[in-house]
Formats: structure tokens, C-alpha cells, sequence
């Protein structure tokens, strides 16, 4: 590939994948406004709807988000009730977040808009699957890459 060949758009692996990302969340937003949900509010919940009762630095690691980040998102989850924030009794350094009941109940929900937003993706069950994978497994490498330096 020559020089002029390297710095076009349509060459670019992170311009492909950003603006992906961007229109796939596009597509959950009319599906999440109904719960009123930002789409960082449902990765988060989605985290809690897995495992209940997580430290803040559980939450940020599985999210790949800051504290910077993490800290304004959990308020807003609080003041929605969606959320509390305690302090772990075995090691008060450690914020538990755990779901409230209004939490635990806006799962039901959810639990359609993953069948909604698949079916406007045009891929089968399986070619998900293994996009889902690859995407997977490139965030591994390059997080390990990244948090290697």
C-alpha cells in the first residue's frame, strides 16, 4: 500500500469501528428513551443485571470507563433511583453499587430491546455471533496492548 494509500478514510480500521459503534447506538436510542436510559445507563445496568453488588472498580473495568467517567454516570443512576452506592463492610475503602428494587424491575423491560435492535442489524443469529466475537477479541488485544504501557 503506498503512502497516500495509508492516510485515506475508507483505510482506516478505528474510523470504521467508531462510526459503527456510533450508528449501532443510534439504534438502541428509541428503545432506551422508553426507559429513559442514556446507552452508557444500559451497559452499566446490564453489568449490574449480570452481578448485583459490584465495587466501582469492578464496574469501570467491565465497562473499559474511568472513574472520571464512571463517577457522574452512577450519580445520575442514583438520583433515577436505579442505583445505590454503599460502602463495603469488609473493606470501607470499596463503593459497592447494587440495584434498587426500581433497578431490579426496569430489567423486565429490557429484556426485548436486544431482539429489536438485532433484527434491524440485517446479519442471522450466528454471523452476530461471530462479530460479536472478533469485536471481542480485538478489545482484548488492544486493551492488553494499551495497558501494557
Amino acid at each position: 500500500m503506498d503512502k497516500d494509500e495509508l492516510l485515506k478514510l475508507d483505510n482506516q480500521l478505528c474510523f470504521a469501528v467508531y462510526a459503527c459503534s456510533r450508528e449501532i447506538t443510534k439504534m438502541y436510542r428509541p428503545h432506551l428513551e422508553e426507559l429513559g436510559l442514556t446507552y452508557t445507563q444500559y451497559v452499566t445496568l446490564l453489568v449490574l443485571w449480570e452481578t448485583d453488588r459490584v465495587t466501582v472498580k469492578e464496574l469501570g473495568s467491565r465497562l473499559y470507563l474511568d472513574s472520571g467517567t464512571l463517577t457522574p454516570l452512577l450519580k445520575r443512576l442514583e438520583q433515577m433511583q436505579l442505583i445505590r452506592r454503599v460502602r463495603d463492610s469488609k473493606d470501607e475503602r470499596n463503593v459497592l453499587i447494587e440495584l434498587t428494587e426500581q433497578g431490579s424491575q426496569l430489567k423486565e423491560q429490557a429484556y426485548e430491546i436486544p431482539r429489536k435492535v438485532f433484527c434491524n442489524m440485517g446479519l442471522n443469529t450466528e454471523e452476530l455471533a461471530e462479530w460479536r466475537e472478533k469485536l471481542t477479541g480485538l478489545l482484548h488485544n488492544i486493551h492488553h496492548k494499551n495497558t501494557e504501557e
